[in-house]
C-alpha cells in the first residue's frame, strides 16, 4: 500500500491543534537521520536545533548562515510526515525588515512553526531591548501572515540563558510578544515550578514551551500539571550522541580500548528502522 504523505498545509493544521490542549514533548533531532528515528518512536512533531546542527557540521551554535539553515530546514520538513518547529535563531537580522525576510524564506520551506529569539549576540548587550524585540516579533507575525498565515510564531525571552535571570523582567517581555502576535511563547532556561506556572498564567489562554535539557525532577506529567503545552530539549539529544561517540574515541587514544563501543546502537536495528524510507 502506497503511504500518502500529508501537505504542509495538513502538517500545519495538526500542529496547531498539538497547541489547543494538553502537554506533548517535541524533541529537537539535528539531522534527517535523527528525524526519522524520532518519527518512529511516535512522536508528534519535531522541533530543529541550532546547536545541533552546528556541531554537526563542525561549528559553534549561532555560526551557521541563513542559506545554510533554510537549506537544512527545508531537508527536515522534507524527511519526515511530522509537523518541524525550526529553532531559528535571532532571525539572522538585526532590523526588522532584515528579520521579515528571513521569516519568510523560512515559512517557504514548509515548516510548521519557528521561534525568533530577542538575544543580541553581543556579551555587553545579550538582549535587544523591549521595544525592539517587540518592533520585531510584529514584523514575523506580518512575514507570517503575508507568506503562509498558519506557521506558528514562537516569541522566545532569552534571559536566563543570558545571565539575565529575572523572571519579572522576562514575563514582562513574554507579554509584550504575545501581544505583538506570537502563537506561543517560551523562555528557555527557567526551571522551578513557581517559575514556570508564573510564565504560564502571565500569558494564558497562550501556549508555552518548556525546555528539559537537563536531567531533572519534573516528568511530562507533572509539567502538564503545571499548565505547560509543550515540551522541547533544545541541543540535549546532540550532546547524548555526542557524549558516547566523544567518550569511545578517547578511550581508543588514550588507553587502545575500544569498549566504548558496547553501548552502540545495533546496525541491524538501524537498518531496519531506516529502510522504511
Amino acid at each position: 500500500m502506497t503511504h500518502v504523505r500529508p501537505s504542509i498545509a495538513d502538517k500545519r493544521r495538526t500542529f496547531h491543534k498539538l497547541h489547543e490542549s494538553g502537554c506533548f514533548a517535541i524533541p529537537n533531532p539535528w539531522d534527517v537521520g535523527s528525524a526519522r528515528y524520532l518519527q518512529s518512536l511516535g512522536f508528534k512533531a519535531l522541533a530543529t536545533t541550532s546547536s545541533g546542527f552546528a556541531w554537526s557540521h563542525g561549528h559553534g551554535d549561532g555560526a551557521m548562515s541563513r542559506d545554510r539553515v533554510l537549506d537544512h530546514l527545508t531537508d527536515m520538513v522534507e524527511a519526515t510526515d511530522l509537523p518541524i518547529n525550526a529553532d531559528f535563531e535571532s532571525g539572522f537580522a538585526a532590523d526588522a525588515a532584515g528579520l521579515a525576510e528571513s521569516v519568510r524564506l523560512a515559512a517557504e520551506s514548509g515548516v510548521a512553526g519557528l521561534s525568533i529569539e530577542d538575544s543580541t549576540g553581543n556579551t555587553s548587550q545579550p538582549l535587544y531591548d523591549v521595544d525592539t524585540a517587540v518592533e520585531r516579533i510584529r514584523a514575523a507575525r506580518k512575514a507570517i501572515d503575508k507568506a503562509s498565515g498558519d506557521t506558528l510564531l514562537v516569541g522566545r525571552a532569552e534571559c536566563f540563558l543570558v545571565g539575565r535571570p529575572d523572571i519579572e523582567h522576562t514575563i514582562h517581555r513574554l507579554k509584550a510578544y504575545a501581544n505583538a502576535g506570537a502563537d506561543c511563547l517560551y523562555a528557555p532556561g527557567i526551571r522551578t515550578p513557581e517559575h514556570i506556572t508564573a510564565v504560564v498564567a502571565s500569558v494564558a489562554p497562550k501556549p508555552v514551551n518548556l525546555l528539559m535539557a537537563w536531567p531533572g525532577d519534573l516528568n511530562l506529567q507533572q509539567i502538564a500539571a503545571l499548565g505547560v503545552r509543550r515540551v522541547s530539549v533544545g541541543g540535549a539529544l546532540a550532546r547524548s550522541a555526542w557524549g558516547g561517540f566523544m567518550r569511545a574515541a578517547k578511550l581508543m587514544v588514550e588507553q587502545g580500548k575500544f569498549d566504548g563501543f558496547a553501548d552502540g546502537a545495533s546496525g541491524n536495528e538501524l537498518n531496519q528502522i531506516f529502510s522504511a524510507h
